[in-house]
């Protein structure tokens, strides 16, 4: 039998709760609470010839493998934020044993507590702005004198005026969604803004100009969904998404003690 490491998904307030019935994580393994000082890390086993240091490079590349440990991670920290405040953990958080992370729990109590009293009673809500693409052809002043004169002429100054047509667009988008941003962020508890996501991985054609998330407090929901149908139009759509746990504001340096290892994806 493989050899087995001890995958970490979130810590918590340890509040009596226990996870619903079914909920299993990552290669259907069962998940267990290992509790300390009011805090409760959620684990579970995974085979070290999957999840080990080497082999994990490997698994990685596989964009299948990552998105099914994405999902099955992200469903135990929902389970659990459902149930407590929650601190999630990056994905792929390996440790060689549960002892290990007992030691977590012990060296950084005061770190977990000081975080997870941060958001407690919040919740993460994320909005997505992307912007309507530029009219390449939209017409512009003199355009129909251009072409009368020489057909090369009028191609360039074309050309030149989808361009700055272009410019301006983004430039006005921009703009947009620093407005937005500041807006939301005034109404939320903290805001961090992430990195657009190319269309791949959006799965739109619309370029993204922002990528934000909003700590707000579970109270003020409403206010802050009304706030963001407040700011839609004028060339720019907006996706609210939520609410999640508060994986942007979490985020704690866990150290690199035994086989733990992490990945951005």
């Amino acid at each position: 039998m493989a050899e087995a490491g001890t995958y970490l998904y979130a810590i918590a307030q340890d509040l009596g709760h226990a996870l619903p019935a079914g909920v299993t994580g990552v290669a259907d393994a069962p998940v267990r609470a290992i509790t300390h000082e009011g805090l409760v890390a959620y684990v579970s086993p995974v085979p070290l010839d999957e999840f080990g240091e080497e082999p994990l490079r490997r698994s990685l590349e596989d964009l299948d493998w990552v998105g099914d440990t994405a999902r099955a991670h992200h469903r135990v920290v929902e389970a659990v934020a459902e149930e407590a405040p929650t601190a999630p953990v990056r994905l792929v958080t390996v440790y060689t044993g549960e002892e290990q992370v007992r030691d977590l729990l012990r060296r950084r109590h005061d770190d977990f507590a000081a975080v997870l009293a941060h958001v407690t009673g919040r919740r993460e809500w994320g909005v997505k702005a992307y912007a309507a693409p530029a009219a390449a052809d939209s017409p512009v002043a003199g355009e129909s004198a251009a072409e009368s004169g020489k057909p090369g002429t009028a191609y360039l100054q074309r050309r030149r005026a989808s361009l700055r047509n272009r410019e301006d667009a983004w430039r006005q988008a921009a703009e947009r969604a620093e407005h937005i941003h500041a807006t939301l962020a005034a109404t939320s508890v903290a805001s961090h803004r992430h990195r657009p996501q190319d269309p791949e991985l959006s799965g739109r054609e619309d370029p993204m100009v922002l990528n934000g998330a909003y700590l707000v407090d579970e109270d003020h929901a409403e206010e802050f969904a009304a706030a963001v149908d407040g700011l839609r139009g004028q060339g720019i759509d907006l996706e609210l998404t939520g609410p999640w746990a508060p994986y942007s504001f979490t985020v704690l340096d866990l150290g690199t003690t035994g086989r733990e290892m992490s990945d951005d994806t």
